[in-house]
């Protein structure tokens, strides 16, 4: 026996040895089988929804293109590109430096110049073409200068400053995350105006060059030397200008309460209605004479073009102050060091963070700052969207998505950000980490000392 026993335990044993297997076993919960995800409807597809944008605005491309080498020939078609390309650069720049504290997804910049230049600009052709038919039929005792005064100053305006803002609307309604305040609306604005007045630029010039070349005129009275200098050099802001009040209107929208839905509509069509009387003003001034013109250009275009721009400047300046103002909260639950607030909040900080990251540890580091600094700055305009009353109903999956991808790097760039807040904000408060021994928080991103919600105002 004492044999028999020794050999079974020096052997594996069967699992029916071990005799009946307990009950908390059997009881323990099987885990759930697996819920396979609920198929998108068709058009909710992405692929389907960016394919469907991009096949319409190439048709209208193709279309444009068409009906401006018909109205120009090769020849004056060409000619007008190249000059009517010249501002573009600029105009874009400028918006581009506006939106420069938190940059919109690229996507959506293409698509508002592509929209502005093929798509917006075909209805207007389309439409225009059809209202002067309708006027040379429908008021035939009108004179050609009559025609023209009806044509260009009430049914062009309305025309082409409904259709560029219809994208705007498209954004608004379907991508309400990217309008954070006045200055996106202004830019989104803005780049529709330069592509529409980039293909506007192309047919005019382009009629002007084919007039010059079949009337033998040349030299610096010539129609496509004085058509050049009136619409690139006097006024390559015009359309950017006109379209830029629907979108100062709905950034404003963007910034109103849930509650306020009346004044959400108003705001929008306030600023189109705008947008039409300031192109009606500038179209019937030209028709006119040239004094007319001029009056218009000089006490009417100028002053709103300076003002805009101020606004544009100060709004700009608001979202660092709104940097500046969100994030420590964020700071008081340990994701931040009280230096990052002040540092986000500057340009001249974010850029000396950057060069430090990168004379440390590589062009990486560099564009880890950049990316660290671009999530916060998102981050703090999600919170202040949420402040004033219209959070979207995303709003914490992409606070929690954005302050993990902040926490990747956190360990490049927070130090970066507190030295270049000392270099440049003296002195120091004294609650201030010191360089080199910034405090990282001890908490993952999910699952650690939660933030304060914003303190809705509606």
């Amino acid at each position: 026996m004492q044999d028999e026993g020794a050999q079974l335990m020096s052997r594996p044993r069967e699992p029916e040895e071990f005799g009946p297997r307990p009950v908390y076993e059997d009881a323990r919960p099987k885990p759930a089988a697996p819920v396979p995800p609920t198929p998108r409807r068709f058009w909710r597809r992405r692929g389907v929804r960016i394919g469907a944008v991009a096949t319409v605005l190439t048709l209208a491309g193709l279309a444009i293109l068409a009906l401006v080498w018909l109205e120009t020939g090769t020849h004056g078609m060409l000619v007008g590109s190249g000059l009517a390309l010249l501002p573009v650069p600029l105009l874009i720049a400028g918006f581009l430096w506006l939106d420069r504290v938190a940059p919109g997804p690229w996507r959506y910049r293409i698509f508002a110049f592509a929209w502005g230049a093929f798509a917006a600009t075909l209805v207007a052709m389309l439409a225009n073409t059809f209202a002067a038919r309708w006027i040379a039929t429908g008021l035939p005792t009108a004179s050609s200068r009559e025609a023209d005064l009806w044509g260009m100053a009430v049914v062009a305006p309305v025309v082409e400053e409904t259709a560029k803002a219809a994208a705007i609307l498209l954004l608004f309604l379907f991508r309400r995350h990217y309008f954070a305040g006045l200055v996106d609306g202004l830019v989104l604005a803005g780049i529709i105006g330069t592509g529409f007045a980039f293909t506007e630029n192309i047919l005019y010039l382009g009629r002007a060059y084919e007039e010059n070349q079949t009337f033998g005129d040349s030299g610096p009275l010539a129609t496509v030397t004085v058509t050049f200098i009136a619409r690139v050099v006097f006024s390559p802001f015009a359309h950017p200008l006109f379209t830029a009040m629907g979108g100062i209107g709905f950034g404003l929208a963007a910034m109103t309460l849930a509650s306020q839905r009346v004044r959400r509509v108003l705001l929008p069509t306030a600023g189109l209605l705008l947008a039409i009387a300031l192109h009606s003003l500038w179209n019937g001034s030209a028709v006119m004479n040239g004094f007319a013109f001029l009056g218009a250009y000089a006490f009417v275009m100028a002053p709103v073009f300076g003002l805009v721009v101020w606004l544009s400047v100060w709004s700009r300046g608001g979202k660092l102050r709104t940097i500046r103002a969100q994030l420590p909260a964020y700071t008081h639950a340990g994701w931040l060091v009280p230096a990052e607030p002040v540092a986000l909040s500057s340009f001249r900080t974010r850029k000396l963070a950057r060069t430090f990251a990168r004379q440390a540890h590589g062009e990486e580091a560099r564009r880890a700052v950049a990316d660290y600094t671009r999530s916060a700055t998102t981050l703090a305009l999600l919170r202040a969207q949420a402040t004033r009353g219209h959070p979207p109903k995303d709003y914490a999956e992409r606070e929690q998505a954005l302050l993990a991808r902040m926490w990747s790097t956190k360990a490049v760039a927070q130090p970066a950000l507190t030295r270049a807040a000392y270099t440049t904000t003296p002195p120091h408060p004294p609650h201030w980490p010191m360089p080199g021994a910034t405090r990282v928080p001890g908490h993952p991103p999910h699952g650690g000392k939660p933030v304060p919600p914003p303190p809705t105002r509606g």
